[in-house]
Formats: structure tokens, sequence, C-alpha cells
């Protein structure tokens, strides 16, 4: 594992709201119920931030259901489209997203937009049909949507300044991603090794512990807890995406049903390829130590 001191810098945006809401929790107490309170508010605002892509074009797809007018001269799927790389752009002239990472969102969003084709040309899942911006049967706001996995990723990376204790050697986490990604289109014709390759996830990042900040404090959680979590974050956006007509499986073609528990098992997988492309561009560091060795302000 590379271990590598300096903390991501925040942006320009991020620093100046940091340093506003220091001063406003300069006061906060540092023991008792409040206090925690205060930590898990400040928690939650965090990911909230890291959410602001994804959230911001779930929205968009919710509000484009509810009010986009089906007569209107510009298809809803061409909207969407349009929608998602004005938003992309705002995050980056808006200094929310550095030009650093927008490396790995585009590489996740040629990733996921290579597997859109092959997956709704096999038929396992589908869009509407109106609209031009498309390749294929693929409407081109598809790969904003992973896209958005990737900006979480890389913005909750220095958000809560994480490190990693017995992180993997990248290269095997390399290996392992790419058989993940293969295997997203090998198992129409091979068996499908899903279960493998989360059994090699489990062995490969079973002992890393990760730790974060978010206030004051350091914690700590075992990292296979934060996949197991961000998996079942992104299910559940899919499900919203699909009530709102983003895309359907084809179950939900004659009426509308929440997508199969099952599907976390894939949304598992993928999520680690992003976690790879993101430690490219943020090697794993360890946390900060001490002249004994023992964890700066770490709390279990």
């Amino acid at each position: 594992m590379t271990a590598v001191s300096e903390r991501p810098r925040l942006t320009s945006v991020e620093a100046r709201l940091d340093a506003l809401a220091n001063r406003l929790l300069a006061t906060a107490p540092a023991l008792g119920a409040r206090a925690r309170l205060v930590e898990f508010a400040v928690f939650v605002l965090k990911q909230a931030w890291a959410c602001v892509f994804g959230a911001a074009f779930l929205a968009v797809v919710l509000a484009a259901k509810l009010w986009y007018p089906d007569d209107a001269p510009l298809a809803r799927n061409d909207a969407l489209t349009i929608a998602a790389v004005l938003i992309q752009v705002v995050m980056v002239l808006g200094r929310l997203e550095t030009l650093r990472e927008l490396r790995v969102i585009v590489t996740f969003h040629v990733v996921g937009t290579l597997m859109e084709l092959f997956k709704t040309d096999v038929g396992s899942w589908m869009y509407a049909a109106d609209g031009v911006l498309r390749l294929g049967g693929v409407r081109l706001y598809s790969g904003f949507m992973y896209a958005a996995v990737g900006s979480y990723m890389v913005r909750v990376y220095r958000l809560f300044d994480l490190r990693f204790t017995r992180y993997p050697r990248r290269w095997i986490t390399a290996v392992v991603a790419v058989a993940i990604y293969a295997n997203f289109f090998t198992h129409h014709w091979i068996v499908d090794l899903r279960w493998v390759l989360i059994l090699a996830v489990v062995v490969l990042w079973g002992r890393t512990m990760m730790h974060f900040r978010f206030f004051r404090g350091r914690f700590r959680m075992p990292i296979l807890l934060a996949f197991a979590g961000v998996a079942v974050f992104i299910w559940l956006a899919e499900n919203i995406a699909t009530y709102a007509g983003a895309w359907l499986y084809p179950s939900q073609v004659g009426e509308w049903h929440p997508v199969d528990v099952s599907k976390l098992s894939s949304w598992f997988l993928l999520m680690i390829v992003s976690v790879v492309l993101v430690t490219w561009v943020y090697p794993p560091r360890e946390p900060q130590r001490s002249v004994r060795g023992v964890d700066r302000a770490l709390v279990d």
C-alpha cells in the first residue's frame, strides 16, 4: 500500500464552506449527547454534499416524470441528457469537482456506457424509444448515472479524509476489478462468477479498516461494511430511477415494482470497479501516527 501523508485538497468552494462550517461549529460541545448529535449532523451533511451530482440528476429525472410535457418538441430523454451535461459543467466550472477527479468520472462514464451498449443489446434492460441523443438503444444520459457513482467516490474520499490500514496492493485490486467488469459480459455465455468474485473481494479487503473524519474525531470501520452500505444506497437510487422511467427491467414494463434485491450483488461488484479507479487518482493512505505509533484522535 502507498503511504501518502498529504490530504487531498478541498476545492476552493468547498474550502470556503468548510471554513464557514468550522466557525459555526466552533462553540459546539466536545462531550455529551449534543456533541454526538452535532457529529451526526456533520456526517449527514457531508454525505449529502458528496452525493450532490447524483442527487441533482435524480431530482431532474423525477421532475421530468412528473412535469415534462408529452408533446414537448424536445424528447424527454434528450432533455435528460442535456440536463446531465449541464450539471457536470456546473460541477467543474463551479469548482465542486477538480479536473483530476473528472478523469475518474469520465473513465467510469465510458466504462458504464460500454456495458450499457452490451446489456441493452442482450435485453437485460431497456430505455424509452424517444429522442436522438443515443448510441443504439442506449440513451446518452445513462453514462452519467455511472458517473454519479464515480463522483460520489472521489468526493467522499477527500471530504472524509479517508485513510486505510492493511489496504491490498493496488495491482491485485486492479486484476479483480477487470475480472468483475469482464464477468458482466461473459456470464451471458459462460457460468456467472459473481459469487466467486464477491468471495475474492471479501478475502482481498477482509482485513482492511477504513479510517475517516467528519468533524473532530477520527473513526474507523471495516471497509467491507462501507462497500455494502454504498451498494444498498445505489440500489435504493436505482428504484427511484426505474420508478421515474429512466430505464426499465423487462419485468417492470407492464407494471413497475421494486428492483429485485439480487441486484445488490451487481451494484456491490460494480462499485468495487469504481473504488479501484479512484485509488489510481488518490492512492490509499495510512492513518497519521504519532511518534509512539498510536493513531491520532482515533475513536472506535
